[in-house]
């Protein structure tokens, strides 16, 4: 009797591995992947990613991970040039200095 619950209790630990295994390989993009394609897509005027990058989250989800980066990269830049956020994130758009 033990034996067969043994059994019984391997095959479903090993479906349940198996599982675990396959949604790791089919696991859904997260916010901040899909924001950092997007973004270097559309850097590279690349539509086909950019359609692809856009469709892994939702439009709320992609808006909310391009502002993350936005912020990280200003940050980013402010620290490396030794300037306020502020003043890098308007010089990369181009606006005169506040």
């Amino acid at each position: 009797m033990f034996g067969r619950v043994r059994k019984s209790g391997a095959r479903f630990l090993n479906a349940v591995r198996a599982e675990g295994k396959a949604d790791r390989e089919a696991r859904p993009h997260n916010l901040f992947e899909a924001a950092a394609a997007y973004v270097s897509a559309c850097a590279e005027d690349d539509q086909e990613q950019i359609d692809e990058a856009a469709g892994w989250v939702s439009p709320e989800a992609l808006s909310f991970g391009v502002n993350e980066l936005a912020c990280r990269a200003v940050i980013a830049l402010a620290r490396e040039r030794d300037e306020s956020p502020r003043t890098v994130a308007r010089a990369l758009l181009g606006l005169p200095a506040a």
